[in-house]
C-alpha cells in the first residue's frame, strides 16, 4: 500500500480507522488512574493489516494525540503515551501487514505489545506522571494486560477468520 501513495480511498478508510479508534479508546473504554479496558485494538489491527508498520504507527500515534487533545483525562497531556502508541502500530503492522495471521503470529505479537511494550513503558510514564504510587496498582495492571491480551488474541483471531472481513481485506489491497 505504501508503494501506491495516498489514495482519496486509503485516506478515507485511514480516517474512518482513526475515528474509530478515538472513538473506543475514549468514549467506549473503562479507565481509571492506573488501567486501561478497551477495544480501541480493533482498529488498529485493521490499520496494520492494511497498512506499513510506519503508516499504522504514525496513525496510531496521532489517535493517541487527537483523542488526549479532544478529551484530556486525568491531567495533562503527555507524549510518552503518544510514543507508546507509535510504536505498538508499527510492531503489530510488522507482525501483520501482508503476513498470514496465523494464531501463533497473533499471540506473539500480542505478547510482545502487551508485556514488552506497553505494560513496562505505560508504568514508567505513569511513574513519570504520578510518583511511587504507581507500584500499588501494579499487581492490578499485570492482571488487567494479561486478561486484556487474552481478549485480544481471542478478538482479532475470530475477526480475520470471518470470511467477510477477509473479502473486505483483499477487496481493499486489490
Amino acid at each position: 500500500m505504501e508503494k501506491k501513495g495516498f489514495t482519496a480511498r486509503t485516506i478515507a478508510i485511514m480516517g474512518v480507522l482513526m475515528a474509530l479508534r478515538i472513538i473506543l479508546s475514549q468514549f467506549l473504554s473503562i479507565t481509571t488512574g492506573f488501567i486501561k479496558i478497551s477495544f480501541f485494538f480493533i482498529p488498529v489491527a485493521i490499520m496494520a493489516i492494511l497498512f506499513g508498520p510506519m503508516i499504522a504507527g504514525t496513525a496510531n500515534a496521532l489517535c493517541d494525540f487527537i483523542g488526549a487533545m479532544l478529551f484530556p483525562a486525568g491531567g495533562a497531556y503527555f507524549p510518552g503515551f503518544t510514543l507508546t502508541a507509535f510504536l505498538a502500530g508499527v510492531i503489530y503492522s510488522s507482525f501483520y501487514h501482508k503476513k498470514k495471521l496465523t494464531l501463533k503470529r497473533i499471540i506473539l505479537v500480542n505478547v510482545i505489545v502487551t508485556f514488552a511494550l506497553s505494560l513496562p513503558l505505560n508504568t514508567l510514564w505513569l511513574y513519570m506522571m504520578q510518583g511511587n504510587a504507581v507500584f500499588g496498582f501494579l499487581p492490578t495492571r499485570i492482571i488487567t494486560s494479561a486478561v486484556m491480551c487474552v481478549v485480544q488474541v481471542v478478538v482479532t483471531y475470530s475477526m480475520v477468520n470471518i470470511r467477510e472481513f477477509q473479502r473486505q481485506i483483499v477487496k481493499f489491497e486489490a
